[in-house]
């Protein structure tokens, strides 16, 4: 009885004791802390409202960076309208002085007329001499005077252009190296210029003598692309205007162009390989009345007479040329692969 009592006392007296312990802790806990808590408290508010400093802090760094990104992209984008404007502008403009240019040929515009006046004398006169009806003359020397001489441009412009891509990605390549080992643009260029065969050599020569006179190594692609018409120029011009007003790594850049150019080639070269059973179908197919006609005429010469004898036959005649000419410009668009 008596242990049952002193273990309720005892049990009484540590109730007691924790009761006064806890109250006499809460009451002397801010002294003991100096203020932390209701400093804690306040931080704990304040980031309730507007995020810690600590925070605001990052996110103001953040809000800057994306500002940075922000404006760059802006800048790249203006960049590449300018350039879309003036490929537009130099589209609409293209004359025969550029064509000559871009061809490659050293001639002026007077000489290349001389030289078209005497290819359309040469296409009108032996139908003339082999008594062909004159209107067959009259075409021959259309095709001789406008016909025959832009084609041959066109077609000294193309292979000209060929090999332009062909060299322009080792070019590139060069340009690289010259500047991851220290070099300067302009210098790297000459490099280029000194050890690159024609076209490439010559256009970045360009480029290097216009800086002699003030011309900008902007400008100096710009005007090797009136002179070269090609995208992996065009590509060039991008990545260099880009550096000029943003920064950035330029070898770096090159070193990727110099990927996508020859990415381009190859898949260029597939494309060719393709489609080279279509365009030889198509080049038997447009040739094929012409050899049926010469054998008919070897074979038997009076057998085609009335084709260029009677009124009937002349009509035909220009029908068929008609369908043909048609018929060729249909084949060559549907065969002609660009990218």
């Amino acid at each position: 009885m008596f242990f049952g009592e002193n273990l309720t006392q005892l049990a009484f007296i540590a109730m007691v004791a924790v009761a006064v312990g806890g109250v006499a802790l809460a009451l002397l806990f801010p002294l003991l802390t100096g203020g932390n808590v209701q400093a804690r408290m306040k931080a704990i508010a304040e980031s309730k409202k507007g995020g810690a400093p600590s925070v605001q802090k990052s996110s103001a760094f953040s809000r800057m960076v994306d500002g940075q990104k922000d404006g760059r992209r802006k800048q790249i984008q203006e960049t590449l309208k300018q350039i879309e404007e003036r490929e537009k502008q130099r589209k609409k403009r293209l004359t025969l002085r550029m064509l000559i240019m871009q061809s490659g040929l050293d001639i002026s515009v007077n000489a290349f007329w001389a030289f078209s006046l005497i290819s359309g004398l040469i296409f009108a006169v032996p139908p003339l001499v082999f008594g062909i009806p004159w209107y067959v003359s009259v075409l021959g020397g259309i095709v001789g005077l406008l016909g025959f001489p832009r084609w041959f441009l066109n077609f000294l412009r193309k292979r000209r252009q060929n090999v332009f891509i062909n060299d322009f990605a080792d070019a590139i390549d060069v340009m690289v190296r010259g500047l991851k080992a220290g070099l300067p643009v302009s210098d790297a260029m000459k490099v280029i210029a000194a050890e690159s065969g024609p076209p490439v050599g010559p256009e970045f020569m360009e480029v290097v003598e216009g800086q002699r006179v003030g011309i900008t190594i902007d400008q100096g692609i710009e005007r090797m692309f009136e002179r070269m018409p090609l995208s992996e120029v065009n590509f060039l011009g991008i990545v260099m205007a880009i550096q000029a007003k943003t920064g950035g790594n330029l070898s770096e850049a090159l070193n990727n162009l110099s990927k996508v150019l020859r990415d381009r080639k190859k898949m260029k070269n597939k494309i060719r390989a393709v489609s080279q059973e279509a365009k030889s179908s198509a080049a038997i197919i447009g040739a094929l009345p012409f050899v049926i006609m010469g054998a008919l005429t070897v074979l038997n010469p009076e057998y085609l007479n009335p084709l260029f004898n009677t009124s009937t036959g002349n009509i035909m005649l220009a029908g068929c040329g008609l369908w043909m000419l048609t018929g060729v410009l249909v084949m060559r668009k549907m065969i002609n692969f660009e990218i």
